[in-house]
């Protein structure tokens, strides 16, 4: 495990090099961002403690099995906290993977969670939880959501993004750290989702896998027309 410090209010949490998990200080205690891989808890747990702040709530991503594989652990760990997903995350995790009117018809990839631990609270955009603001971003996973630190302009952003192997907006492969792309829904809402994130003009950006980066704008943009460039491609040969 490594614990990384970014700013006053983040911590990285860094599980087999490339998987990463946050907790963000608040006024009250901790707000955990994802829980990893299946066995992360203790990891988290140490994390949390060496702070000497209360862990009091455990949010998710979404429900792919590097985010959400913890959840039901730290629930019997943490019978007190607080434990919140999206209503479509909520869904995945109780076994039913349909895709709902309005979604793209793309194959859902990589593996989901599915969990005993009901939510005690459904998230849906424009929610807050303490300091952050819950955004949508599907494309990743269709039940994906972000989170915006609104003191500082921290985006914790899932898998919208990736910056190991290169920065890249999820669905773009990179040779070095493919998952991400490999477990992409769908490339052209991943793409509106990079977009909608960057318009938010996050001072810095964190994801589920790779360096948390600095005043990310000008990489964003980048990862940003590379991926829109995909999608020309794909486009001219369907």
């Amino acid at each position: 495990m490594r614990v990384t410090k970014f700013g006053d209010n983040l911590l990285q949490v860094t599980r087999m090099w490339v998987i990463n998990m946050y907790l963000v200080r608040e006024t009250d205690g901790l707000t955990l961002i994802d829980s990893g891989t299946r066995g992360s808890e203790k990891d988290i747990l140490a994390a949390a403690k060496a702070t000497g702040l209360p862990l009091q709530r455990v949010v998710l991503t979404h429900a792919h099995v590097d985010h959400a594989g913890s959840f039901d652990a730290l629930r019997a760990a943490l019978p007190d906290a607080a434990f919140l997903t999206g209503a479509r995350t909520a869904d995945f995790l109780r076994g039913d993977k349909s895709l709902k009117p309005g979604e793209v018809l793309s194959e859902l990839r990589g593996g989901f969670v599915q969990a005993e631990t009901v939510p005690d609270r459904l998230l849906v955009p424009g929610d807050q939880v303490g300091s952050l603001r819950v955004l949508a971003a599907p494309g990743h996973s269709p039940d994906q959501i972000a989170f915006l630190d609104e003191r500082d302009g921290t985006l914790i952003a899932g898998d919208a993004y990736q910056t190991q192997g290169g920065i890249a907006v999820s669905g773009v492969l990179r040779w070095r750290f493919p998952m991400p792309a490999m477990a992409t829904w769908d490339l052209a809402t991943a793409v509106q989702t990079a977009r909608d994130l960057a318009a938010l003009q996050p001072a810095r950006l964190a994801v589920g896998h790779g360096r948390v980066l600095e005043q990310p704008g000008a990489a964003m943009a980048r990862a940003i027309a590379e991926a829109e460039g995909k999608l020309d491609v794909h486009a001219q040969t369907a």
